[in-house]
């Protein structure tokens, strides 16, 4: 059973069932919409909402049997990021965004961002 009082502090994160090393610094953001005050000369007049991607990302660690090519790659994955408090998130048919990949060979981490229309808590 999950310890009620941890809130922060571990995570794990699996690509497709394969488990990644996650220094730190994990973040997510479900899908939503994003809303857009709509302003005239006259006052307001409500808003306007388009939908907002969903993402997940965090700060691994590179080993020998990692592929950076292959996350560089990555498109049509599922990503799930468990979190300390015992939350999940699942995100589908996940793409990887942004810059490829850098690793830092001082301490073997990268930086890996995914986003997609379908991220949900469970």
């Amino acid at each position: 059973m999950a310890d009620p009082n941890r809130l922060a502090g571990t995570a794990s994160v699996t690509i497709d069932g394969r488990a990644y090393s996650v220094v730190g610094e994990g973040t997510y953001r479900v899908s939503s919409s994003t809303r857009e005050t709509l302003k005239g000369q006259d006052g307001i007049h409500g808003y306007s909402e388009t939908p907002s991607a969903g993402m997940i990302k965090w700060k691994g660690r590179d080993s020998g049997a990692l592929s950076i090519d292959a996350l560089n790659k990555a498109t049509n994955v599922t990503v799930v990021l468990t979190l300390a408090n015992g939350k999940i998130v699942i995100g589908r048919n996940m793409w990887r965004v942004g810059e490829p990949i850098e690793v830092n060979t001082e301490d073997a981490s990268f930086e890996v961002s995914f986003e997609a229309d379908d991220v949900s808590e469970a």
